[in-house]
């Protein structure tokens, strides 16, 4: 068999550019399908905002928000950024795939199992991160935020654009944050973290999850330990998917 051309920077530069605009060209296709079924879309997104929101009804709580616009244009490029953000979520699977078949390549064959183990992981973490955000965190900070006042004579209006950035971050970032394991589970397929090294920072990863949390979720310590709790879960699966450490000669 002949031996494989060795690849040059631009080489891999243009395979590059190909898992870009596949990427891309994925995520914008998807888009495209949410802002052709507008209504559904916000039902959707502004759910959280209305009194029927499941937690709500689950809490016994009568909370909800009047959302109100003040730019004029402020409607239909909210349209687009949760078109993209759902493109996004919808299409990352595929994008990941697309990483993979980019960086597997460079790993020797040891270590693409695992690595092709974690990315597999990583999709089913995204989503479980976007919901846990949606269904749990996005509410309680609503409700914490239009709950606090510095003086009973400013009342809270709260702008269509606020609310749209509180719901990517709290929806988005959430999801990514609980790539935490996915992270991990590659570092340790490298050889730079173990499951030693990761059990020995236990008591300090516990702290600056609760301090993390607290500052996400500052409304009350129970809505600390709702976001604390799964964030330390996830720690101590990153755990239980890394390996050991290398016994020594």
């Amino acid at each position: 068999m002949a031996e494989e051309k060795e690849m040059t920077f631009w080489d891999h530069l243009d395979v590059l550019r190909g898992t870009l605009f596949r990427s891309a060209a994925a995520i914008f296709a998807v888009s495209i399908v949410f802002l052709c079924i507008k209504t559904s879309l916000f039902r959707f997104v502004l759910a959280p905002t209305t009194p029927d929101f499941f937690l709500y009804k689950l809490l016994g709580l009568d909370f909800s928000i009047s959302l109100v616009n003040i730019d004029i244009s402020a409607q239909f490029f909210v349209h687009l950024k949760i078109a993209l953000l759902c493109g996004v979520i919808v299409a990352f699977p595929y994008v990941i795939f697309e990483i993979w078949k980019f960086i597997a390549p460079a790993l020797y064959s040891n270590e693409k199992k695992a690595v092709r183990k974690a990315f597999g992981m990583a999709s089913v973490l995204f989503y479980l991160g976007v919901a846990v955000g949606y269904t749990v965190i996005l509410p309680v900070c609503l409700m914490f935020f239009m709950n606090y006042t510095v003086s009973d004579a400013v009342l809270n209006t709260i702008t269509l654009n606020s609310y749209i950035s509180m719901f990517v971050s709290m929806v988005f970032l959430i999801g990514l944050v609980f790539e935490f394991p996915t992270v991990i589970m590659v570092l340790s397929s490298l050889g730079i973290v173990n499951k030693t090294m990761l059990r020995s920072y236990r008591k300090h990863a516990f702290i600056v999850i609760m301090i993390i949390a607290a500052l996400i979720t500052p409304s009350d310590p129970v809505s600390m330990f709702v976001l604390g709790i799964p964030l330390y879960m996830l720690y101590e699966f990153s755990i239980y998917v890394s390996r050991e450490a290398p016994a020594e000669e």
